[in-house]
């Protein structure tokens, strides 16, 4: 994790004027509305690197649920490939389609691939243990959980634990000083 990732989500991602819901339903003083880091190009390199740093080397596709994965999941496999390091990103629906292809599973995966679930932001981790559910459904091997920035205080790594998927949070509220 570089100073300058940290320093981009404070600046343009780190909000301190709640209180906000969240999406599992709690209430926080601070929100983190981490696309502003992950959409912005600079901000979408830095987040792509600090992947990378930690990503597993047998991983060959990364993704997770639409839309807080998308822009992670894009930029770590255009910047690997740039790096000479093959990897491919996908997608989950929050639903199935009933027409194209159908199905929760957007992307250049295929059964037995073996893959990194990530997200941009986990309170509970809710959105990555349903993008695990949805991938190991659909024949996926998934062998890690990486969060761009994990509040969960230890709640998203101890499920992980318990699926037997090793997680990382890149960055944490003390890291952005909240």
């Amino acid at each position: 994790m570089t100073r300058e990732l940290v320093a981009h989500l404070r600046t343009h991602a780190l909000r301190t004027d709640g209180p906000f819901r969240l999406r599992s339903g709690e209430v926080s003083h601070y929100y983190v509305d981490a696309r502003q880091t992950t959409f912005d190009g600079r901000g979408a390199l830095l987040v792509a690197e600090a992947v990378l740093e930690v990503l597993h080397p047998d991983v060959a596709a990364i993704g997770g649920m639409t839309m807080g994965a998308d822009p992670v999941a894009i930029s770590t496999a255009v910047e690997a490939s740039r790096r000479g390091r093959p990897l491919r990103a996908f997608s989950v629906r929050k639903a199935a389609k009933d027409h194209g292809t159908g199905g929760r599973l957007v992307g250049p995966v295929r059964e037995g691939d073996v893959v990194a679930v990530v997200d941009d932001t986990v309170t509970t981790g809710g959105a990555l243990i349903e993008a695990v559910e949805v991938a190991t459904a659909e024949g996926l091997r998934v062998i890690q959980g990486v969060a761009l920035v994990d509040r969960s205080a230890g709640r998203v790594a101890r499920r992980f634990e318990e699926l037997g998927i090793p997680f990382v949070g890149l960055v944490g509220p003390d890291d952005l000083g909240v």
